[in-house]
């Protein structure tokens, strides 16, 4: 009796150690080491939602950090050890600095600035160049991003006031937030008549959405990434690139109101 219960013991013990094998097995197929990134605002409502897909299908973790446009494009300037960067043009200085691989270039996508209202209230046009200044001029109040912090999409609005010969004229109705949900939260709360940011920002409830911004007027920006010349995971990091411009990411691109790259 005493050995018939050693026994089945000893086999518990077994079949236990071979579950525990497998188990740590599997952990090690399926966790292929961390890939980290940066990005700027712009791209981190699509970027997260494709993480957990490409996490699935290759085994990698990713850790992801996003910031201001200008600010994530002074990180990568730097140096700072990020496997994969995303950055915003002009990017010469990032290519010059030599702390990306320049062959490993890739078009993600670009997003224009839009242009919000407060739900329910009326959308202006802004089909024309002309239409679009008829909308500031009747705006009492308008926010966007501050450029002074970096946001890629405050520059862009303010190179548009600009071309648009109203820079002068809009100032003193000017709000400028903290980032594109900061913009889009004061026209939420009714804080102002008009936001502006990038498409992809403009989740925040109580707004409507009117539309992007002419071309001839705002150019979309576009996303760039690259793998670094310091990546401490660099077949991750490719893994990582090719997954973010894949077809799988181009129909996220669409749904976050962004264009695929080419």
């Amino acid at each position: 009796m005493k050995r018939a219960m050693r026994v089945a013991a000893i086999a518990a013990v077994a079949g236990m150690a071979v579950i525990l094998g497998l188990a740590q097995g599997a952990r090690a197929q399926g966790d292929k080491g961390e890939v980290t990134l940066i990005a700027p605002g712009g791209a981190r409502a699509a970027v997260e939602q494709l993480i957990p897909g490409f996490e699935k299908k290759t085994g990698y973790k990713v850790k992801a950090t996003f910031g201001s446009g200008g600010g994530t494009h002074k990180q990568v300037v730097k140096g700072e050890a990020f496997d994969v960067p995303i950055v915003q043009p002009p990017y010469q200085d990032v290519i010059d600095s030599g702390n990306v691989v320049k062959s490993s270039e890739k078009l993600l996508a670009s997003v224009a600035v839009g242009v919000a209202v407060k739900q329910g209230a009326p959308k202006p046009d802004i089909s024309s160049p002309e239409a679009v200044k008829k909308m500031f001029a009747a705006a009492k109040s308008i926010s966007y991003p501050n450029a002074a912090g970096g946001a890629a999409a405050g520059v862009t609005v303010d190179e548009m006031f600009k071309k648009l010969g109203i820079a002068d004229e809009v100032q003193s109705k000017v709000k400028r937030a903290q980032g594109g949900a900061g913009a889009m939260q004061m026209v939420a709360k009714g804080d102002t008549e008009i936001g502006m940011t990038f498409l992809s920002e403009m989740e925040e409830p109580g707004i409507d959405v009117v539309g992007p911004l002419p071309r001839s007027v705002a150019t979309p920006t576009s996303l760039v990434g690259f793998v670094s010349a310091h990546a401490k995971n660099p077949a991750g990091a490719k893994a990582l690139l090719d997954y973010l411009a894949s077809p799988e990411a181009a129909a996220v691109y669409k749904a976050q109101h962004m264009q695929p790259g080419k």
